[in-house]
C-alpha cells in the first residue's frame, strides 16, 4: 500500500470516528433530557422559596393557554429521586390548598411544568388526603355517567356542568416507584378525570362544548 492510500484511509477513519463521537454524543444528550427536567423547568420550580405559591397558568393569558394545551411528557425515574421533584410536589400542593383560592386537585402543566403528575384529593379516604400519581392514566371507562359542576384554577369564575363516566380504572406510578391499577369511584373519578385531561392538553370546558 503506497503512502497516498495510507493517507486516504487515514482521513476516512478520523471521519467515521468524529461521526460515531457526534452520534454518541448527541444521543446521550436526547436521552438525559429524557430523564431528566430540563433548564427551564428546574428554574420554574426553584425560583419559588419552599413555602411559596406557585403560579396557575390561566387560559385567558394566550401564553398560558397554549401552553395548557401541551402533551405533557413522563416523568422518569431519574426525576422522581431528585429534589426537584420533591420542591415540585411541596409546591403544588400549597398552591392548591391556598385558601383564596382552594381546588380538589391540581396537575403539573398547570404550574407551568409539561409532566405527567397530578394531585388529587381523595374524597373517598379517611381524612380525604392529597394524593401524587405518576405518569396516570386512565385503562377503562364505566358505562354510567353523570352530570357534575366543575370549575378548574386555570379558568377564573367559571363553572360549567359535565358529562363524565361515574367509574374508571387507572394505571399510576406511586411515588415510592411501584406500578398500581386501581379502581375509582363518584366524584373522586371526576377529579381524576379532570387532571388527566390536563396532561393531555384538554380543559374541562372542552369537554362541555363536545358533549
Amino acid at each position: 500500500m503506497n503512502m497516498k492510500s495510507m493517507n486516504i484511509l487515514s482521513s476516512i477513519f478520523r471521519l467515521s470516528i468524529g461521526i460515531i463521537l457526534s452520534t454518541v454524543l448527541f444521543a446521550s444528550c436526547t436521552f438525559s433530557s429524557d430523564r431528566y427536567f430540563t433548564d427551564e423547568e428546574l428554574y420554574l420550580i426553584n425560583m419559588y422559596s419552599d413555602d411559596s405559591l406557585m403560579r396557575v397558568l390561566q387560559t385567558p393569558v394566550e401564553e398560558d393557554s397554549l401552553f395548557l394545551r401541551r402533551q405533557a411528557l413522563p416523568v422518569s425515574e431519574e426525576m422522581m429521586q431528585s429534589e426537584a421533584f420533591h420542591q415540585l410536589r411541596q409546591r403544588m400542593l400549597l398552591t392548591v390548598q391556598e385558601p383564596e383560592n382552594e381546588g380538589v386537585g391540581i396537575a403539573a402543566p398547570q404550574v407551568g411544568i409539561s409532566r405527567k403528575l397530578i394531585a388529587v384529593q381523595r374524597f373517598d379516604k379517611p381524612g380525604e388526603p392529597f394524593e401524587f400519581y405518576v405518569n396516570p392514566e386512565i385503562i377503562r371507562y364505566g358505562t354510567i355517567v353523570d352530570t357534575c359542576g366543575e370549575g378548574c384554577l386555570s379558568v377564573p369564575q367559571r363553572m360549567a356542568q359535565v358529562v363524565r363516566p361515574q367509574e374508571i380504572d387507572i394505571r399510576y406510578r406511586t411515588l415510592f416507584a411501584e406500578d398500581t391499577v386501581e379502581t375509582i369511584s363518584g366524584f373522586t373519578a371526576v377529579i381524576f378525570q379532570h387532571e388527566i385531561d390536563h396532561l393531555h392538553g384538554i380543559i374541562y370546558t372542552d369537554r362541555v362544548e363536545n358533549q
